[in-house]
């Protein structure tokens, strides 16, 4: 009998937990949503402004501008986008193994380095190996603006305009699809024209309603006043911006995709232990039933 009892209290265990991964997965679904759209269709705004940026800097002198030097001289400066909550299978883990991976680098593995942590699970990351961190932002809101998102890019832009730092990269989450999202690691600064093509070509989906036209591969003119230089100094603060954001956006929209996924694993697996273990409860209630009714007939054939 105890062990009925065992196997019954269980399954009710089981199934009460089979209700709260199947609320959360409906919640995630609908969060998916709204950052699935929030994240494709921002797609073609930060590709348009970065395909500017690659035009105007096709006829300019960009080598001396501040932030497409490359230099030797200053910390490596990394910004690691994350989330704040787990229950999202390997999302943020695959993130933070090619940070990892980026530290371990003999080409970086000596160098001095400072972080921009977005999200608590890589700030946790950085606290735990006694590295520096210069800001910290929880990645808590799904409606976060891109001008809240300069508060983030101020401490990365006057980090490397003051040559504190010498370059940065970005490790975030890029959306593929529902069940598809790939940790990616990107140079942020310095700018150069070979990033900007590969940022702008993974940007773009390859097919789909937010696909790009085939009107973004033609050459534009730009009438520019009242100088390219000036206009530079103008739009790439906003543009370094415009790409953080866009990780944020990636990373919200793999979030809920993956949180949605690992929850529908969750409460699939829950009914198939909840059935498995009824099964058992059948199996060992009957035997139960079998035994008291041989022990009657026992009983009854003893008395005769």
């Amino acid at each position: 009998m105890a062990n009925l009892k065992a196997l019954k209290t269980k399954r009710q265990s089981i199934q009460k937990t089979r209700k709260v991964t199947r609320a959360m997965e409906a919640v995630s679904a609908v969060k998916m949503r709204k950052s699935q759209e929030r994240a494709l269709g921002g797609r073609a705004y930060a590709a348009g402004a970065l395909r500017v940026l690659n035009h105007l800097t096709q006829g300019v002198e960009t080598a001396s501008h501040e932030l497409f030097t490359k230099r030797e001289e200053g910390a490596l400066g990394i910004v690691i986008v994350t989330s704040d909550k787990g229950l999202a299978g390997a999302l943020n883990s695959a993130v933070l193994k090619r940070v990892e991976a980026f530290l371990r680098d003999p080409q970086y593995k000596r160098r001095e380095k400072v972080f921009v942590c977005i999200g608590r699970r890589g700030h946790e990351f950085v606290l735990n190996r006694s590295l520096r961190v210069v800001h910290y932002e929880e990645n808590k809101s799904d409606t976060v603006t891109e001008e809240e998102m300069a508060r983030v890019t101020h401490h990365i832009l006057k980090a490397h305009e003051t040559r504190t730092t010498a370059s940065w990269h970005i490790a975030y989450t890029n959306f593929k699809s529902t069940f598809e999202q790939i940790a990616t690691m990107a140079q942020l600064l310095p700018l150069e024209k070979e990033t900007l093509t590969k940022i702008i070509d993974g940007i773009v989906p390859e097919a789909g309603k937010y696909a790009d036209d085939a009107q973004a591969d033609k050459d534009f003119a730009y009438t520019i006043e009242p100088s390219a230089e000036d206009i530079l100094d103008a739009i790439i603060p906003n543009l370094v911006n415009i790409y953080v954001y866009h990780a944020l956006l990636e990373t919200k929209a793999s979030e809920h995709s993956a949180r949605m996924v690992a929850m529908k694993n969750a409460t699939d697996k829950a009914g198939e232990l909840a059935h498995d273990l009824m099964l058992k409860f059948n199996k060992a209630r009957q035997a139960v039933i079998t035994r008291e009714v041989s022990e009657i007939t026992s009983g009854v054939e003893a008395m005769k």
